[in-house]
């Protein structure tokens, strides 16, 4: 079982998504880097075993967590494991806290998701999927709300939206979209800083 976990990360050129690999301890693929995982238990629910085993490795509890897919390709692995994978979610002001109450594995290390090193067994493949699904998910669904805070600046929602997909959107013309969904609403707080206040808002709460 692996989980393939995203969140935004402050980069030289601005927020940036990122997720974390492992570096392997053990053959195959010894001091290689890889997915963060583990073996289900005979037990065990599969999602509880996805969130149990990026706990174990990243010491990261997702804010968003979906199985993804089963890759069970002959050539995949030596033993001819077949492989659940889940992809997740974290919001970025939950990371560092997260990882520093649990003890962080020194053997964990943050990547762009465009700039992913060799991977152990067929990883690259998995994150390329896992990427994909999330940039296809986030233009008809709210999932950008996994990877921000309760509340949060329009201008916050579009460097979420820009990160995911890899590009610069106009300012103006997404916040038109945004004010004409009934997805979000404004609330009465607001986000000060070195510019004028910036309102906040939050997504609406599904019954």
């Amino acid at each position: 079982m692996s989980t393939v976990i995203f969140s935004l990360r402050s980069a030289d050129e601005g927020e940036r998504l990122m997720l974390p690999l492992v570096r392997r301890t053990r053959d195959p693929h010894l001091g290689s880097w890889a997915l963060p995982g583990g073996w289900l238990d005979p037990a065990e629910d599969l999602d509880a075993a996805a969130s149990r085993t990026l706990a174990e490795t990243t010491a990261l509890q997702p804010s968003y967590l979906e199985q993804l897919y089963t890759f069970g390709d002959v050539d995949r692995s030596p033993s001819r494991t077949i492989s659940i994978v889940y992809w997740a979610l974290l919001r970025s002001d939950l990371v560092d806290a997260q990882r520093a109450q649990a003890g962080a594995p020194e053997n964990v290390e943050w990547f762009d998701v465009d700039a992913l090193p060799p991977l152990a067994f067929d990883h690259n493949r998995i994150a390329e999927y896992a990427l994909w699904r999330l940039r296809n998910k986030v233009a008809y669904s709210r999932i950008a709300a996994g990877l921000l805070p309760d509340e949060f600046t329009l201008t916050e929602l579009r460097e979420v939206y820009e990160a995911v997909l890899g590009q610069r959107l106009d300012p103006s013309n997404f916040r038109r979209l945004l004010e004409g969904s009934d997805e979000l609403v404004p609330t009465e707080s607001f986000r000060t800083g070195k510019h004028r206040p910036a309102r906040l808002y939050r997504y609406v709460a599904h019954a």
